[in-house]
């Protein structure tokens, strides 16, 4: 089984985003192991003189829970037209030193609309070089009325979209090429 780790980008233990990440679980929990980030609200805010020496015990911990991890998950809500502050923050710790790099990211934004900080996030995993990061990205806008308290997708819509990105993840993860396509080698 793969170790995927799972990170929310709202701080709220109750959240939508909390709810999803435990409906994913459930979803996958005969391929993946998912052990979700507890500390992203206790990770100082990111300063470069630190990232090298002097790296704090929880930034290095977060590091390390990426680094053991075959494959990431996030599930995050949009504040403000834009990522959680405390989830850029987190992500900000690590562009330096690479731990994302090459590594298959699934994003999934569930808020109200989301679109915007959708973008800007997709657009940061782009940078520092996620693997495959387009194809495993997922946009659920109004995601409080799809998503419940008891961690079940509600809406049939948004189940496939979510059931389809797992099967995508999972085919990434270990090196599958998407069904019906071929690769050509000339020698």
């Amino acid at each position: 089984m793969k170790n995927i780790l799972a990170i929310s980008g709202s701080t709220r233990l109750n959240s939508t985003n909390h709810n999803l990440i435990k409906a994913i679980a459930e979803l996958t929990k005969e391929i993946f192991t998912i052990t979700v980030f507890e500390g992203l609200s206790a990770l100082p805010h990111f300063n470069p003189d630190e990232n090298d020496t002097n790296v704090p015990d929880q930034v290095l911990h977060f590091k390390e829970s990426l680094n053991n991890a075959d494959g990431v998950i996030i599930c995050t809500p949009e504040y403000a037209h834009g990522v959680p502050g405390t989830l850029k923050n987190a992500v900000d710790w690590t562009v330096s030193t690479s731990e994302f790099l090459h590594k298959p990211i699934m994003l999934i934004t569930a808020s109200t609309d989301g679109q915007y900080g959708h973008k800007a996030l997709l657009e940061t995993l782009r940078v520092i070089e996620a693997k495959d990061i387009d194809q495993l990205q997922l946009l659920i806008p109004f995601a409080r009325t799809k998503i419940n308290g008891e961690n079940k997708i509600t809406d049939g819509k948004s189940l496939e979209a979510v059931k389809k990105l797992i099967e995508n993840f999972e085919r990434i993860l270990h090196d599958k090429p998407e069904p019906g396509r071929q690769f050509l080698c000339f020698g």
